[in-house]
C-alpha cells in the first residue's frame, strides 16, 4: 500500500459536540426551508388559480422575511414561515375564482 505519511497518532479525534451542532443546524435549516417552499408554492397557487397575483406577491415577500427570521432564531424556527403558509392556504380557500 502507498504510504501517505500519516500515522494513527496523527489523526485528530472526532469532535462530537461540533458534529452535533452542525447536524442540528442542518435540520433547523431543512425545516425552515421546507415550510418556506410550501408557502411559496401556495402563493403561486393563489396567483395561478385565483388570479390574485398581488396577494401572491405579498405572500412571497412575507415568506422571504419570515424565512430569514426563522433561520436566525432557533426558538421560532419553522413556525415563523408557517404564518405566510397558513395565510396563503386561507387565501386559496376563501378568495373567489375570477375568470
Amino acid at each position: 500500500m502507498a504510504s501517505h505519511g500519516h500515522h494513527a497518532d496523527d489523526i485528530p479525534q472526532m469532535d462530537y459536540r461540533e458534529h452535533e451542532r452542525t447536524y442540528q443546524g442542518f435540520v433547523h435549516f431543512a425545516e425552515v426551508g421546507t415550510v418556506a417552499c410550501l408557502a411559496i408554492v401556495a402563493a403561486l397557487a393563489v396567483g395561478g388559480t385565483k388570479h390574485a397575483w398581488g396577494t401572491a406577491i405579498i405572500g412571497t415577500l412575507l415568506t422571504l422575511v419570515t424565512t430569514g427570521v426563522g433561520i436566525a432564531s432557533k426558538s421560532i424556527g419553522w413556525k415563523a414561515t408557517a404564518v405566510p403558509l397558513v395565510l396563503m392556504l386561507l387565501a386559496l380557500l376563501l378568495l373567489p375564482t375570477s375568470h
